[in-house]
């Protein structure tokens, strides 16, 4: 499963191979600041406070056949 945190100011962090070392990739508006060894130099990029984890939800099962729309009481 993919990790994933995301900032204000456009930054991303991502979990991410380099040489055969995992490190904490960090981009900002898609462009790469730096490959990380550890928080701590995550911190100099990015206020850690301002992180949010990124969590995928898993997609709802579609039944077979054909999905019938519904509308609440009060719009009919």
């Amino acid at each position: 499963m993919d990790r994933r945190w995301v900032g204000g100011d456009g930054f991303e962090i991502v979990l991410a191979l380099r040489a055969g070392r995992q490190v904490l990739r960090v981009r900002r508006n898609g462009w790469l600041v730096a490959d990380c060894l550890s928080v701590a130099e995550v911190a100099r990029h990015v206020d850690l406070a301002d992180l949010c984890e990124v969590i995928r939800l898993p997609a709802a099962p579609v039944a077979a056949g054909r999905l019938e729309g519904r509308t609440s009481s009060h719009h009919r």
